[in-house]
């Protein structure tokens, strides 16, 4: 695949408050997250510069009973006129509306449009929500037959991976960890407390209750303790889980002419790549995703790099298991060595290949629809060096991937950011 026709390039980008917001709706976070972007533009732009919307979003059908959200979001952020298309590809519906709008702006249909996600979720029980989300699996296999939702799903996964590779649940804890520390230095992040603190406060609540205090010892023991971090699915606790989530994501896409009139520090689109895959019953082994691999390579190709040239990612950790495969599929690491990787601090904020600086999915949260646009803002965020207390600051970036899955990796898009103009 060759690189696009037209230069494509970030000019602002934003999120709302990851969390729980139950005086909220789809409309409101998407407002939050449209006003920090806007703000971001380095010169300023009126949302009537605006030429389309590309919306993100997995199923407000169901969690919200709403459908058509977007010329509603349009309407709601004062561009009701505007073309406004919802993009649903499960999990990974930001990362194809970003892709969207690259392709809008590479064939010279739009010069700036604006692209994002949203998901209200937590208005439903948690049986409910986890029967919504299911519906991105196979129904007729994963849900039917084998009577899976998607802790289950990467369950398996991680019961491969542990038999094929010899890990242990302690490997996939440290990604945790890992991703808790990270989302405790992000403001919007639903997560911003380490594990530690997680720990000392409960620690606390046990003593003034006059309940006896385990001694965890660190955080690893903490997690470890199966009356604070109890099964899903086994190999998978709590912690090893994202959470349900309300939240918003927002990028600004221009043209190259039109992004060196707003912004002193450009952020450009190197690749973006899309592909599908089997479902489980179909795939030949379970500790790899082929479309991650498949759209991986063929963002390499058009950005002109190799793994080894990008500075840092965002992977979906939907669980910390999917972390792991990520950056074995993604040409990071040798396949096995994923979660040793993470044990050794390599995919540290100061590691040789930072992964989910954010917080990730785990502690920054998954509003599904907007996880593939929050991605991406943090990449942008980083790349021009505003991320504040995480800033990467070990090496000079230049490169930024972002892997944004769907259901069990029957879709992935995989993004490559540069800094700079390409």
């Amino acid at each position: 695949m060759g690189k696009l026709a037209r230069n494509v390039t970030i000019v602002g980008a934003g999120v709302s408050k990851f969390g729980v917001f139950p005086k909220r709706s789809s409309r409101d976070l998407f407002v939050d997250a449209f006003q920090e972007t806007l703000a971001s533009v380095d010169h300023g732009i009126a949302p009537n510069d605006l030429e389309a919307l590309f919306l993100g979003n997995f199923t407000s059908d169901t969690f919200e009973q709403q459908s058509h959200l977007g010329p509603l979001i349009a309407d709601w952020i004062g561009v009701p006129s505007i073309p406004a298309t919802r993009i649903e590809n499960a999990c990974a519906s930001s990362g194809a509306a970003f892709r969207q709008g690259v392709m809008a702006i590479a064939s010279g249909m739009h010069d700036l449009v604006l692209v994002g996600g949203v998901e209200k979720m937590t208005d439903l029980p948690v049986e409910n929500a986890t029967d919504s989300l299911a519906m991105a699996a196979d129904n007729t296999f994963e849900v039917q037959q084998a009577a899976f939702t998607f802790p289950g799903v990467f369950a398996i996964i991680a019961s491969a991976y542990m038999d094929r590779y010899g890990i242990s649940p302690e490997h996939l804890m440290r990604v945790a960890i890992k991703n808790h520390h990270n989302g405790s230095l992000n403001s919007k992040a639903q997560f911003n407390r380490t594990i530690q603190d997680l720990m000392e406060a409960r620690s606390k609540r046990l003593t003034e209750r006059g309940q006896p205090v385990p001694e965890w010892g660190d955080e690893l023991g903490f997690l470890q303790d199966l009356a604070g971090n109890p099964l899903v699915a086994w190999p998978l606790r709590l912690f090893d889980c994202s959470p349900i989530s309300d939240g918003a994501s927002c990028l600004i896409l221009a043209s190259e002419d039109v992004a060196r009139t707003l912004t002193d520090t450009p952020i450009s689109v190197a690749a973006s790549a899309h592909a599908s895959a089997a479902p489980l019953a179909d795939r030949d082994e379970l500790t790899s995703i082929p479309s991650t691999k498949q759209a991986a390579q063929i963002a390499y190709s058009m950005a002109g790099i190799n793994p080894e040239d990008v500075s840092l990612s965002e992977v979906h950790d939907c669980f910390t298991i999917a972390e792991v495969i990520a950056s074995e599929d993604l040409g990071f690491f040798p396949a096995g060595e994923g979660a040793l990787a993470v044990a050794e601090g390599r995919t540290n904020r100061d590691g040789e290949k930072p992964i989910n600086t954010s917080g990730g999915l785990k502690a920054k949260g998954h509003p599904v629809g907007a996880t593939g646009g929050a991605q991406l803002t943090e990449l942008w965020t980083q790349l021009r060096g505003e991320a504040g207390q995480r800033q990467v600051s070990t090496k000079n970036l230049e490169y930024g991937l972002a892997q944004n899955l769907g259901g069990s990796g029957n879709s992935c898009v995989v993004t490559i950011l540069k800094r700079g103009i390409s």
